[in-house]
């Protein structure tokens, strides 16, 4: 990642499900200018995956598989 994407991860206001448990398998997602970014809640200083906002809005929205 660049410096400018790490300075505004580190400032960004990561979100957790309010649907996850207390089992810590849970990931946060946050929102940066023209992108979305989603961590791993037990490593918040490890490595983001970062989606253009359509892609993450395709993903989330998608009926669950069977």
């Amino acid at each position: 990642m660049t410096p400018t994407i790490d300075a505004a991860l580190a400032r960004a206001g990561w979100r957790k499900s309010s649907r996850s448990g207390d089992e810590g398998a849970c990931v946060e997602v946050a929102v940066i200018p023209g992108t979305v970014a989603v961590r791993d809640s037990k490593d918040p200083a490890g490595p983001a995956l970062l989606f253009p906002p359509a892609a993450w809005s395709a993903f989330a929205g998608a009926p669950p598989r069977r």
